[in-house]
């Protein structure tokens, strides 16, 4: 497996002022460690994360199964290897008051959960609040937490952290962890923007 799907935690940070959604990710220690740029007027997402800025290596892609949908399916390919990893799929109508996401594995079988902390501040930031009040998401295998996925106060752009320190058994492929990132800032984001 790539070596930056190795870390215990990241930094997102999606740049601000830019034609597309550049997303990038900083390991522990402040080093860039993927790089992805979101097509514009795409009908269809699909993502690709690269090794660097420089775009030579395709380390991982995430793409939409529709052309639109409300509750859309992503399904999380390793690009070194062509190997499925898995699929979020967006929960439609129960995502309208808090964010919800199904986590798949490569069968096709429910295994997990990442949703928004709690209805009540979820709707505070659709209402009232927007970005002034932070998103934060928990993500489950079974019953297990395996992540926290917290985005920080910034009102220039978009920066989330990717705690996975909670995963002490390695249940959770971070290629997932890592795309289930970039989906929150890609398509979450939209909403406090």
């Amino acid at each position: 497996m790539y070596s930056a799907f190795m870390h215990k935690s990241y930094l997102l940070k999606r740049q601000a002022i830019a034609m597309t959604g550049k997303f990038r990710f900083y390991d522990p220690n402040g080093q860039l460690v993927l790089f992805s740029e979101q097509k514009m007027f795409k009908l269809r997402e699909d993502i690709r994360v690269y090794a660097d800025e420089s775009k030579s290596q395709e380390v991982l892609s995430i793409k939409a199964r529709q052309i639109v949908d409300f509750s859309a399916a992503y399904d999380v390919v390793d690009a070194t290897n062509n190997e499925h990893v898995g699929t979020l799929r967006r929960k439609g109508w129960r995502s309208m008051i808090r964010d919800e996401w199904e986590v798949l594995d490569p069968a096709g079988n429910v295994v997990g959960m990442l949703f928004e902390d709690s209805p009540g501040l979820a709707m505070l930031r659709r209402l009232l609040l927007g970005s002034l009040l932070p998103q934060n998401y928990d993500m489950t295998l079974g019953q297990t937490r395996v992540a926290d996925l917290k985005q920080r106060f910034n009102l220039f752009r978009y920066e989330l952290d990717l705690d996975f320190t909670m995963d002490t058994a390695n249940q959770l492929d971070r290629r997932l962890g890592l795309a289930a990132g970039i989906l929150l800032a890609a398509i979450e984001g939209r909403q406090s923007s």
